[in-house]
């Protein structure tokens, strides 16, 4: 089972995207956390913890990253941070965050 990734070359024009907020590689660990780090170097935390279970996220693309076994199948597909069913998270708005805190948790 995948538990980190790297940014991948982009297979038809074999290019890297550069943006300083795009996603270099990622870490899965346990709690709902990813560890992240950025085309820049910036690096921190994603808590997804708290709001896999909310009630705000039900019946929605998040829904199934609540399965452990299926959270840990976090990619980065050209600087975004993916799961196989199309789920993501905004690489800017998470960098924004992880620049002033640290840390970005959904509220």
């Amino acid at each position: 089972m995948r538990t980190s990734a790297t940014t991948e070359t982009h297979q038809t024009l074999g290019i890297m995207p550069s943006a300083p907020w795009r996603v270099f590689g990622i870490k899965t660990e346990p709690g709902y956390r990813l560890q992240v780090t950025f085309m820049d170097g910036t690096t921190g935390w994603v808590d997804l913890s708290h709001w896999l279970f909310s009630s705000r996220i039900d019946g929605s693309v998040f829904e199934v990253l609540r399965d452990q076994d299926y959270f840990k199948l976090a990619t980065v597909e050209l600087g975004v941070i993916t799961w196989p069913n199309g789920a993501d998270l905004s690489p800017d708005a998470l960098y924004d965050e992880i620049q002033l805190n640290g840390e970005w948790k959904p509220r």
